[in-house]
């Protein structure tokens, strides 16, 4: 029996066509597809058979405990490749198109550094923030985002670092206030 389950997991569920080996993309996604179809990097499209089986890394657990109910949290990474942390609780009912289980989320778009500087709108510290594609600026400590108001909390001092310019790298551009 179970040699009939991996021949049909080996096979494609739209055309009945042999699966190609697992491939892996240059960000690091693992999929396989039909041997009927291929990607045509010219086009950005596939040509033939369109079946592509993506497969979800596992979420790594951590020894860190959620903040609103005390289980374990787990890293995850989405589809398009962006890490999180989340409590391992969480799920997604597919029938009732819902959340299920405790809904905490820690995303990480980039890297947190403590600095030696005060902030000239409050006093309080300011930390290096690099965002998840490279660009630095200093931002308060006290800044953050309320997602039940949808909108910032603390203070919204923002100081972009600018690394390209031609000068020694200390430049820096302050944020457009709203």
């Amino acid at each position: 029996m179970e040699k009939n389950e991996t021949e049909k997991d080996n096979k494609c569920p739209v055309c009945g066509s042999e699966l190609n080996e697992v491939e892996e993309t240059p960000t690091g996604k693992k999929l396989q597809r039909c041997s009927k179809g291929s990607w045509n990097p010219e086009t950005r499209k596939t040509e033939g058979c369109e079946y592509v089986k993506w497969f979800t890394p596992e979420p790594e657990k951590l020894d860190e405990k959620c903040p609103k109910c005390g289980n374990h949290l787990v890293m995850a990474t989405t589809r398009s490749g962006k890490k999180l942390k989340k409590c391992s609780t969480a799920g997604w009912d597919r029938e009732a198109r819902k959340a299920t289980g405790c809904d905490y989320i820690e995303w990480f778009n980039g890297t947190k550094e403590e600095l030696d500087e005060k902030c000239p709108k409050c006093g309080e510290k300011l930390i290096l923030f690099t965002t998840a594609k490279g660009k630095k600026m200093k931002k308060c400590s006290t800044s953050g985002w309320d997602r039940e108001a949808r909108k910032a909390t603390g203070c919204d001092y923002i100081e972009w670092i600018n690394e390209r310019s031609k000068g020694n790298g200390d430049e820096k551009f302050p944020a457009y206030e709203t």
